[in-house]
């Protein structure tokens, strides 16, 4: 099976996790942090879900699982570790066309998840297709070593730097080469070395724009960056 590598908006959408222990928390807390709208089907929760449950992130259902409670689901989950809930979940999410992972069990789903290294806006996703999970987490623990907490400030840096960048008004083309001159000089180890006037300077050589690094030194200052 060949996966086709997608990123789903998934803000404010209902997702649907059945199962109520540690693999279905980790689920949840990836799909909160993607903005969703999650219920749990489950009579026991971890204390980690209950404490969502009491701080109202998420949405519990105290019932074994039944197909209506997908109704309206845009995706499901299903962590379970009995065999023949997993099978109705996935063929009930099927008859319904709702989008299905079933937790270690790549034969019943329609999307599999990958092993990520989260940076701020920089997500790296990590697949072996479902062969070798184990080879996907080291993976992701050798990636996480090389691209460092520094690459959020340096990635909202980017974003600030593109936004100004564009709004001069220069030719697309011009600005292309600019983009590619940037990412490709000293200016993240000076970020990642706090070395402030260096990347001012950097910028300004590339950019032929005055730039004032303040609001993201402070940032650096408070262990943000």
């Amino acid at each position: 099976m060949k996966y086709y590598p997608i990123y789903l908006n998934i803000r404010e959408k209902r997702c649907v996790v059945v199962g109520g222990g540690d693999v279905a928390a980790r689920k949840i807390i990836r799909l909160l942090e993607c903005g969703a709208v999650v219920s749990v089907v489950s009579i026991k929760l971890t204390t980690t879900l209950m404490n969502m449950v009491a701080h109202g992130q998420i949405i519990h259902v105290n019932d074994n699982y039944d197909q209506q409670y997908l109704a309206g689901a845009f995706l499901v989950i299903g962590a379970t570790d009995q065999e023949e809930v997993n099978d109705r979940i996935a063929r009930d999410c099927r008859a319904r066309g709702v989008m299905v992972n079933i937790v270690d069990d790549p034969g019943r789903c329609d999307f599999i998840l990958p092993s990520l290294v989260n940076r701020g806006s920089l997500s790296i996703a990590v697949s072996t297709d479902g062969k070798s999970p184990a080879l996907a987490r080291k993976l992701r623990e050798d990636l996480s070593a090389q691209f460092g907490p520094e690459y959020e400030g340096y990635l909202d840096l980017l974003g600030w730097l593109r936004e100004m960048i564009i709004a001069a008004g220069r030719p697309a083309d011009d600005n292309r080469d600019i983009f590619t001159a940037l990412v490709n000089s000293p200016l993240h180890g000076h970020i990642r070395a706090g070395r402030w006037e260096e990347a001012e300077q950097t910028i300004r050589d590339l950019t032929a724009q005055e730039i004032d690094l303040t609001a993201f030194i402070n940032r650096a200052a408070k262990g943000i960056l």
